[in-house]
């Protein structure tokens, strides 16, 4: 296994994190990431096969558990209660009870409010040049989820700005500055779900945080804390992932000078996957072995830590023919987008819902949209998403 060196926050991995990837690729299946002093897998195969086994997990050994700072408990109380973080029993239990309320009927229910939306956030845009991301990447899955879970949609603001400030956190550039503005924010959120759960409790409504109350399984419900903790994290990973997806997608037809017919009924689904194949918007994800295990040659220990490099699995050409070319009448097929195995994106739905409704909209409504200026990627890996994204009609 090969040591390679590539600073997370260099400028030019930055806006390409590829040729890395492309590099790493060819040493192995596996390498030691020397910024990170973490092992890492480009591999598609290996990256699927760590995804799906169960001697693999995000929960730590509990001889491997970190400290945690005093300053950072906040944060890491409302961590203890994802079920994005626990592995089995405590995760089986967690997400069989949200799926009893996040289920595909609720989200596919959704589909006439995000057209609705998208038609509005389009009515609203300015008249010259504008930038996507606030104006119709941010505000649409903000907006959705914000509807959803029954919080008023005045609170749009609030939730985006604590979103965006807690994930902060996973970024390769945090600071204690980082760190503290995620405290607050999350200090800010509780307090805010508290509140709002008890008067749900209290008030019963046809939203998602009712049904997630109203959820049982054999006698057992979410606790207080682990309502706030998932309607936490449903804010966001799948608003953070939707709002640099949409963003990379719209830049990528529009570089790729993909034709209009691509969006159609029939085949915009097709793209959509080839959207969050060729440039996803979480490039990183990690786990931990809790027993000896050997994959595709490297023999893991017990504690070991490994990253699985999900958009370099996405361009692997052992899976993929021609993976840096953007085609969006590939053959679909599973990418690592949205992970594999027990921790399957759970909003990978209204993710695919919420891009496959409105990005033909968006097409449809301004036909000669273009590039207004150079796109540029925003320093915040492991995430990968647009700083801005200027546009002229």
């Amino acid at each position: 296994m090969q040591d390679l060196s590539q600073s997370p926050t260099d400028p030019a991995f930055v806006q390409n994190p590829y040729p890395f990837y492309d590099r790493a690729r060819a040493t192995g299946p596996f390498f030691r990431w020397a910024d990170y002093n973490l092992t890492c897998t480009p591999n598609a195969s290996a990256v699927n096969a760590i995804l799906r086994d169960r001697r693999f997990g995000r929960e730590a050994p509990p001889e491997c558990a970190p400290v945690i700072p005093e300053h950072l408990r906040p944060f890491y109380a409302v961590e203890a209660h994802s079920m994005l973080e626990l592995e089995p029993p405590r995760h089986t239990r967690l997400r069989s009870l949200v799926l009893r309320a996040f289920t595909s009927r609720r989200i596919a229910a959704l589909g006439p409010e995000i057209k609705r939306l998208s038609h509005d956030l389009i009515d609203a845009l300015p008249a010259g040049e504008f930038d996507l991301l606030p104006t119709f990447a941010q505000k649409l899955p903000v907006i959705i989820i914000a509807r959803l879970l029954g919080v008023p949609e005045s609170m749009s603001d609030d939730l985006l700005r604590w979103s965006n400030a807690m994930v902060g956190m996973y970024m390769a550039n945090r600071t204690r500055e980082t760190e503290d503005r995620a405290i607050a924010a999350t200090n800010d959120f509780v307090a805010f779900l508290r509140g709002y759960i008890a008067a749900r409790r209290a008030d019963p409504r046809d939203d998602l945080i009712t049904h997630l109350i109203a959820a049982e399984a054999e006698g057992d419900r979410l606790t207080t804390d682990e309502l706030i903790t998932t309607c936490i994290l449903l804010l966001n990973a799948g608003h953070e992932a939707t709002v640099h997806t949409i963003g990379n997608g719209v830049k990528t037809l529009l570089e790729s000078k993909t034709p209009a017919t691509a969006l159609a009924p029939d085949h915009v689904e097709a793209t959509v996957e080839e959207i969050l194949r060729f440039d996803p918007a979480l490039h990183m994800f990690t786990r931990w072995a809790y027993e000896e295990v050997e994959v595709m040659g490297h023999r893991f220990q017990r504690g070991d830590q490994v990253a699985l490099l999900l958009a370099a699995a996405n361009r692997d050409p052992g899976q993929w023919d021609r993976p840096a070319d953007f085609l969006p009448d590939r053959p679909a097929k599973p990418n690592a987008t949205f992970g594999a195995g027990l921790h399957f994106c759970v909003g990978a739905p209204l993710a695919r819902l919420e891009l496959q409704i409105a990005l033909p909209i968006l097409f449809q409504r301004l036909p000669n949209l273009r590039l207004a200026a150079k796109p540029v990627y925003a320093d915040v890996y492991h995430f990968h998403g647009l700083k801005a994204l200027h546009l002229a009609r």
